[in-house]
């Protein structure tokens, strides 16, 4: 009898499955295709800092990352529970919960610390702040887009296409390697640490759970906490 199970027929059944090289250049040319047609109709058609334009920049990147992820789909797969649609416990989606959490509360201390220890300047979130205070229906279609459409087309790309094709070279190079490149395509700015920090956590638990939903979790947990505190930020604190 074979007692190593890495060689075993279920085990080399599910790496063939798994996505691969193939998948994540797939996910890249959807990701860029969707982003170079849409960015300059939002620039063109709305103005930069208002509401609309934060409202579009957010739907967006949650329907880029539905472009990549599907992209990656339709090559060869097209198995769900390959890209980590599966079911998780009770417990997982709790902790990803309180992960999403720590990892608002470890961003905003990191903002903290660059705009007021290092006297950096730059906020390329103003759309998004002027978004998520531009009312009542404005913060409404805000949070539906950035803590609910982002979150879902994010990780099913970065997480179940990304993370979950790396996972054959390891945990340490999956959850490092999927986080660096996440926090990337939200360019090289002061966003940069803190999508790595959301890349670490979601990708930690993808690697744990094989679920993509723990990850959703912790995405949109951290990105309604950000929404929202930034309109109390504005209307009481500042």
């Amino acid at each position: 009898m074979n007692s190593n199970p890495s060689t075993t027929p279920e085990h080399i059944a599910q790496e063939k499955r798994r996505p691969g090289w193939p998948e994540i250049g797939m996910m890249v040319l959807g990701y860029v295709v969707v982003m170079a047609v849409a960015i300059p109709l939002i620039f063109t058609l709305t103005e930069e800092g208002s509401v609309v334009h934060g409202i579009s920049l957010a739907a967006l990147s949650g329907l880029a990352g539905l472009g990549a992820f599907f992209a990656a789909y339709i090559l060869r797969i097209r198995s769900g529970a390959s890209f980590g649609f599966r079911r998780t416990s009770g417990r997982w989606l709790l902790v990803a919960v309180g992960l999403g959490l720590g990892v608002f509360v470890l961003a905003r201390i990191f903002v903290i610390v660059i705009y007021y220890g290092f006297g950096y300047t730059e906020n390329t979130q103003e759309s998004y702040i002027a978004a998520a205070n531009g009312g009542t229906v404005a913060l409404l279609l805000q949070l539906v887009m950035i803590a609910v459409l982002t979150p879902l087309g994010e990780e099913f790309a970065f997480r179940g296409v990304l993370t979950n094709a790396l996972q054959k070279y390891g945990p340490w190079v999956s959850i490092l390697g999927s986080a660096v490149i996440f926090a990337t395509a939200h360019g090289i700015n002061e966003v940069w640490p803190l999508a790595f920090f959301a890349g670490l956590a979601t990708g930690y638990l993808f690697y744990r759970t094989g679920s993509i939903w723990p990850c959703v979790v912790v995405h949109a947990v951290n990105n309604a906490a950000g929404t929202l505190f930034s309109v109390i930020a504005v209307n009481y604190i500042v």
